[in-house]
């Protein structure tokens, strides 16, 4: 198996009682949602890399603030599994504040499986279909926590 290993940046960004996410749909596949974010380049800080990722995606400019959450994604154990590509991904989500507003339709360089920009209500999160799954149940019950910081948090591989 041929795996490539990539960092990627995750913005987690809070308004109110509200989560902004990414709706994203695969052909063939339901909606689902994620974080605003991507891949970081060679020379990019993760913090420039979620800038710019943001800026492609939801067309705001954002402030990168603390490092909540590490994560890794290796394809192959997870649901949506294609075997002619596999990576492994460690992802770090950064609590993010949008420094204008926000505009998606302004968004340069969205993915391109990418369907909309979302606000979510924080007790709705545990009904999306929001990946990774683990940060729906952390974040839907404890959007309080971040006040407070205990972090970072490392994940592990999980979905």
């Amino acid at each position: 198996m041929n795996i490539s290993l990539r960092n990627s940046a995750k913005a987690i960004i809070v308004q109110g009682n509200k989560v902004l996410l990414l709706q994203k749909q695969h052909p063939g596949n339901p909606l689902f949602t994620v974080f605003p974010g991507g891949g970081q380049e060679p020379g990019e800080t993760l913090a420039e890399a979620l800038a710019r990722e943001c800026h492609e995606e939801i067309g705001a400019k954002i402030r990168v603030g603390d490092l909540l959450y590490i994560r890794e994604y290796r394809s192959w154990m997870h649901e949506f599994h294609n075997p002619d590509r596999s990576w492994h991904q460690v992802e770090f989500f950064f609590l993010c504040e949008l420094i204008e507003p926000l505009h998606p339709d302004l968004a340069d360089n969205p993915d391109l499986n990418q369907k909309g920009v979302i606000w979510v209500e924080r007790d709705t999160l545990k009904n999306q279909n929001l990946y990774p799954k683990v940060l729906r149940d952390i974040l839907a019950g404890r959007l309080s926590h971040l006040d407070k910081p205990q972090h970072p948090i490392y994940l592990g591989a999980v979905n």
